[in-house]
């Protein structure tokens, strides 16, 4: 069985799924989703509003009386695909509606494709509702068109992204995205509490928690009660039963508050912290924190309180003025941080951020090999850590099965994805999609591990 490598872009999102068959006559509208899973949250929040009026949602662009691409911004690279993106749903449908982090540029969308009926920028649904009323006038039938409780949604049925904030307060000099998405802006607790709830009460076992700034959930209330209330949040979301799972989440100090509620089983053991580099004059350059001492120091106790906790981050290599002895710090800082999942980027340019004007930019060539140096330091520490896993017990999600019987699920280690697998071939029988069961694990590879009941 081929191996199954973690993401290398991890700001991409799941490709989305869809299930129902639109009613004969129903409007219909198709969904291409780009970018990381708080644009597929978007995604979701538009098409459950559109089935909501009388709206079919199309798998494919010939079923579709227009399509909505969901556009992605992150990058230069990012911008080139969703471009990409567009034009293939101009090709193949013809009716197409932008919107995403790349609608915030509206005339870089128009300039290379003026035939889209409409662009809006991010998380603005009443003008994306407006374009597609204008573009396929909604036919709702109230004896057929019901929408189902939980909306509509583009992961399987066992999963779903809980988005808890919008925006950012950081100034990070490669990042655009507090410019696109505005500052942080919480959403309340009781809204996020109850739409937990109801997924949970259709039948998800899994929660995976985003936003841009986890860590930083509710401090833009001016009033609040309490100084963190990321940590009220997360416990109140480990009483509802299933699994959830902490993504985006920024190294502040009373992160070391969160880990016991990993340790007590109330939150998966897994932090998603962005740490980006290990050098302080790299960060200082990034307008990073540039502790990376201290966060040695804060990863070892985190261990310390949860010995079990899985460690997942992305890095940025090849920034601009990064010099050999500074990239050497980072391969140096992976040596002792230890990380379990590691996702990687090679510096790119993207308009609008203030690091285009640092000096001393990296060569491309420089960028690739410290790149595939980086990688090979991360695959090396994470298949060195998942052979120490074989003969371990542990609880794993079965994400699919398929015709030969072999299922692909994940430990409490591994977000859907981005992260590995465990495969279990041989006595599936009886076994459903959704099924949290007990393995154990028989062998490793460099991302994956494989596992019997």
């Amino acid at each position: 069985m081929s191996q199954n490598p973690p993401s290398l872009r991890p700001d991409l999102a799941p490709t989305a799924r869809f299930s129902d068959a639109p009613r004969a006559g129903q409007p219909t509208i198709g969904m291409v989703s780009l970018g990381c899973p708080k644009a597929l949250v978007d995604s979701e929040r538009i098409l459950t509003r559109l089935r909501a009026e009388g709206y079919g949602i199309s798998p494919d662009y010939s079923g579709a009386d227009a399509v909505i691409v969901n556009t992605c911004g992150f990058l230069d690279s990012a911008k080139a695909e969703s471009l990409e993106a567009i034009g293939e749903a101009l090709a193949e449908n013809g009716r197409v509606i932008v919107t995403g982090c790349l609608g915030a540029e509206p005339e870089y969308i128009t300039g290379a494709h003026p035939k889209v009926l409409a662009v809006t920028g991010p998380h603005q649904y009443e003008q994306v509702l407006d374009a597609v009323h204008k573009a396929v006038p909604p036919d709702p039938d109230p004896f057929i068109d019901l929408l189902p409780a939980t909306g509509v949604s583009l992961t399987p049925r066992h999963y779903s992204y809980l988005k808890i904030s919008e925006g950012c307060n950081h100034k990070c000099k490669f990042c655009i995205i507090p410019d696109m998405r505005g500052l942080l802006t919480s959403r309340p607790a009781k809204a996020v509490l109850r739409e937990a709830e109801k997924l949970v009460e259709s039948g998800v076992r899994e929660l995976l928690v985003i936003s841009q700034d986890t860590s930083a959930y509710g401090t833009d209330w001016k009033d609040r009660d309490e100084k963190f209330p990321i940590l009220s949040l997360a416990r109140d979301l480990g009483s509802l039963g299933a699994w959830v799972r902490m993504h985006y989440v920024y190294p502040y100090p009373h992160v070391r508050e969160l880990v016991p509620l990993m340790a007590d089983g109330l939150v998966l053991p897994y932090l998603d912290i962005p740490f980006q580099h290990a050098h302080p004059d790299t960060l200082k350059r990034m307008a990073r924190p540039a502790a990376a001492a201290r966060t040695l120091d804060e990863i070892a106790a985190w261990r310390e309180i949860c010995p079990d906790i899985t460690l997942r981050s992305t890095f940025i290599v090849g920034y601009p003025g990064e010099t050999e002895d500074e990239f050497q710090t980072l391969l140096d800082w992976m040596d002792e941080a230890q990380l379990d999942r590691v996702g990687c980027f090679q510096y790119e340019n993207v308009d609008g951020a203030r690091s285009n004007a640092l000096p001393d930019h990296v060569p491309e060539e420089v960028k690739q090999d410290r790149w595939d140096r980086f990688m090979e330091k991360a695959q090396a520490i994470s298949e060195a850590k998942l052979a120490a896993k074989v003969g371990q017990r542990m609880d794993v999600i079965i994400d699919d099965i398929d015709a030969d019987g072999i299922a692909t699920c994940r430990t409490k280690s591994d977000a859907p994805e981005i992260d590995g697998n465990l495969f279990i071939d041989e006595g599936t029988e009886g076994l459903s999609v959704g099924e949290i069961v007990s393995v154990e694990v028989d062998e490793a590879g460099e991302y994956d591990l494989w596992g019997r009941l």
